[in-house]
C-alpha cells in the first residue's frame, strides 16, 4: 500500500518524507488556502516546491468545472513537474477530460467519488488514480470502508488498472481497514500515519528493556 499524505504545508510533507514511508502527497484547493496560498502564481510555485521535496506523485486539482476549462488548467499543471498528476472532480465533462488526458498520457486522479457506478466509469476512462472519500461517507452514516471493497472487486473482476486510493481517510483505524480491503493507496494526514507507530505495549516493553539494561550501569 502506498502511503500518501493530505496536506499542503511543507512542514508535515518533510516530516512524513523524512520518516522514509511517504509515496506522495495530494492537495486541493481548501488545504493550499489553509496555508494561505492564493493565486494561480503562488500556488503553481507551492506545487514546485511540494515537488522538489517528495519523490512521488503530486496531485494537484483543477477549478474549473467545464469540460474546456479541465483541460487547459490540467494541461498546464501537467507541465509543472512531471510528478504532478491532475486531479480532476468526477463529473461528466471531468469524466470526458480524463479519457483526453488518458490519451495524451497525462496522469489523472478522479477526486469526489463517493458511489462503486463513479469509480467504475473513472476506470473506464483511463483514470491513474480513483479517490473514494470514505470520511465524508462515513460522515453521514454511510460505510465508507464497504465502497472501497466493492471498487476492489469490481476492479478486479475485470483488470483495471487504475489504482484505488482511499481519500478522506481521518484515523489509524482507517488506514489499517483499507489495507486489509486491498486499497492501493490511502491518502490521510500526518497524525493517521504516525499513528500506526503507536502501541502501548511497545512503550512498557522499551522503558522494561531500558530499566534493566540501566541496573548494570
Amino acid at each position: 500500500m502506498k502511503f500518501f499524505i493530505d496536506t499542503a504545508n511543507l512542514d508535515q510533507i518533510r516530516e512524513a518524507q523524512d520518516l522514509g514511508v511517504l509515496d506522495g502527497v495530494t492537495t486541493n484547493p481548501s488545504l493550499m488556502a489553509k496555508e494561505g496560498i492564493t493565486g494561480k502564481d503562488n500556488i503553481f510555485k507551492h506545487y514546485r516546491k511540494i515537488c522538489d521535496i517528495v519523490d512521488g506523485d503530486v496531485s494537484a486539482e483543477v477549478i474549473a468545472t467545464d469540460y474546456d476549462g479541465i483541460i487547459r488548467e490540467g494541461e498546464e499543471l501537467a507541465e509543472l513537474h512531471q510528478q504532478i498528476i491532475v486531479k480532476v472532480p468526477m463529473i461528466k465533462d471531468g469524466i470526458k477530460a480524463i479519457k483526453y488526458f488518458s490519451d495524451k498520457g497525462i496522469k489523472t486522479n478522479c477526486t469526489l467519488v463517493f458511489s462503486a457506478g463513479q469509480a467504475l466509469l473513472a476506470a473506464k476512462a483511463g483514470a491513474t488514480y480513483v479517490s473514494p472519500f470514505i470520511g465524508r461517507l462515513d460522515d453521514i452514516s454511510t460505510d465508507g470502508l464497504n465502497l472501497i471493497a466493492e471498487i476492489r472487486l469490481i476492479y478486479d473482476n475485470y483488470e483495471f488498472e487504475t489504482q484505488i486510493l482511499a481519500a478522506s481517510v481521518r484515523h489509524t483505524m482507517h488506514i489499517i481497514d483499507c489495507a486489509k480491503l486491498g486499497a492501493d493507496v490511502m491518502t490521510g494526514p500526518l497524525s493517521s500515519i504516525e499513528g500506526l507507530l503507536k502501541h502501548p505495549l511497545t512503550d512498557i516493553g522499551l522503558a522494561k528493556f531500558l530499566e534493566d539494561y540501566n541496573k548494570g550501569n
